[in-house]
C-alpha cells in the first residue's frame, strides 16, 4: 500500500552519515505520478504523504491492507486528511458524495470516519497529508481569500514572502493536522525566516512551482550541525522534531508546510539567531 516508510531518527544517528543517506531517510519523491495515487508513510506523527494525479480518469483513495484486521477499513477511519491542489487545472473531490471543486492551491479538510473519497479532473495534481484523529471536525473548503494572508521578510533580505494559514484553529477545526501554503515573490528565495525547531511537532515540506533547472537547498540538523538536502520541483522533506530547517532556491517557489503532535500553537518554534548556525 505504501510506496516507502521513512522511520524516526535519533540526531545522533545522522552525525557522519552521506548526503545519499539524508535523502534516504528524508527525502520524498515520485508522489505524482499520472494516473496513480501514491502513499508513503513516515513515523514521525504517523504521517500519510501522497499525492494523486487522476488525469481523464478518477481515482478513489484505497482502504487498508493491513494488518488484518484492518483490511478493507475506510483509510479515514482514525484519520483526517488534507487535500491541496497545486495543478493548474481545477479538479473535484467528492467525499462521500459530497463534490468540491479545487482550483489552483485550494484546500479540503477531510474529515476522520470518512469513507468515500474520489479525486478527478484533468489537469489537477493533489497533494495528501494524513494523520491520526481523535474525532471528526466539519467537512470544509478552504481557500487562499478565506486564509488572512501574512506578509512576511522582504526583498531587501530576499525573502519577501506572503504566508497563507489554512488549516489551523482560527480557520479551519482539526483534531492535529496544522496546513498552510507560503509563497516566495519574484527575486526572494529564503523560507522559513528566521530559521527554528519545533521540539513538539515534526513538519513536512513540500516543494514546487520551481522549474526545472532549478533547486532548493533544504537546510537541516541541529543548529550547530547543519546539512542540506537538494531538492527538486515537487519533492518533499520530512523535518523531524530536533532539526531546524529554512531553505534557499535559485529562483523563487512555492512550499506548503504541515504539522502535528502535541499542539496547533503555530508559534510554538525555538527560533535561531542566523549567528548560531554552524
Amino acid at each position: 500500500m505504501y510506496a516507502k516508510t521513512y522511520y524516526a531518527t535519533h540526531p545522533d544517528m545522522m552525525e557522519g552519515v552521506s548526503n545519499q543517506t539524508l535523502r534516504d531517510r528524508y527525502l520524498v519523491g515520485g508522489l505524482f505520478r499520472a494516473g496513480e495515487i501514491v502513499l508513503t508513510y513516515s513515523h514521525g506523527e504517523r504521517f500519510i504523504i501522497g499525492g494523486a494525479v487522476p488525469g481523464d480518469t478518477a481515482l478513489v483513495l484505497p482502504t487498508h491492507s493491513e494488518p488484518d484486521s484492518a483490511a478493507g477499513h475506510p483509510l479515514l477511519e482514525r484519520r483526517e486528511l488534507s487535500v491541496v491542489n497545486i495543478g493548474r487545472g481545477t479538479g473535484q473531490v467528492m467525499v462521500d458524495g459530497q463534490v468540491f471543486d479545487l482550483a489552483r492551491y485550494e484546500a479540503l479538510y477531510v474529515p476522520m470516519g470518512s469513507v468515500d473519497v474520489t479525486f478527478a479532473g484533468e489537469g489537477a495534481r493533489y497533494y495528501l497529508l494524513s494523520v491520526p484523529a481523535h474525532t471528526a471536525f466539519p467537512l470544509r473548503k478552504v481557500t487562499l481569500s478565506d486564509a488572512n494572508p501574512m506578509q512576511r521578510g522582504s526583498l531587501k533580505t530576499s525573502n519577501d514572502r506572503t504566508i497563507y494559514q489554512l488549516v489551523l484553529p482560527h480557520l479551519c477545526a482539526s483534531a492535529s493536522l496544522c496546513l498552510g501554503l507560503t509563497q516566495l515573490k519574484p527575486g526572494s528565495v529564503w523560507n522559513t525566516m528566521p530559521p527554528h525547531v519545533h521540539e513538539r511537532r515534526s513538519e513536512i515540506y513540500l516543494y514546487f512551482d520551481l522549474e526545472d533547472d532549478n533547486r532548493v537547498f533544504h537546510y537541516m540538523g541541529k543548529p550547530d550541525d547543519l546539512r542540506h538536502i537538494v531538492v527538486d520541483n515537487e519533492q518533499v522533506v520530512i523535518s523531524p522534531p530536533w532539526s531546524v530547517h529554512m531553505g534557499a532556491g535559485t529562483s523563487n517557489y512555492t512550499f506548503i508546510w504541515a504539522m502535528a503532535g502535541e499542539n496547533q500553537d503555530y508559534n510554538d518554534m525555538d527560533v535561531c539567531d542566523i549567528c548560531q548556525l554552524r
